[in-house]
């Protein structure tokens, strides 16, 4: 697996998001703002998130790295350094 740049991270979020919620408007979404609460997305939209972007990135989600998964700049931030830390330690 490859580092994710930022850009990179932060769009595989948003299309793995409009896959789970298809008509998901981004605009009102600010990198800090709970993209939770402002897409309205449940706990079950949550945890498809989860899966989806665990198989687009190849990074491992655990329940206590949802924490780091609230704003879009905190869940790009994860998935970048995440990326890097794998690629980092594969032979």
């Amino acid at each position: 697996m490859k580092p994710l740049t930022d850009a990179e991270a932060t769009a595989v979020i948003k299309e793995s998001i409009t896959r789970i919620v298809p008509d998901a408007d981004f605009t009102p979404v600010q990198p800090d703002d709970r993209f939770r609460d402002v897409l309205e997305l449940d706990s079950l939209d949550f945890l498809s998130l989860v899966e989806l972007l665990t198989e687009r990135t190849g990074v491992r989600i655990d329940e206590e790295d949802y924490r780091e998964l609230t704003t879009l700049a905190d869940a790009s931030r994860f998935l970048v350094d995440r990326s890097t830390d794998a690629a980092g330690s594969a032979p």
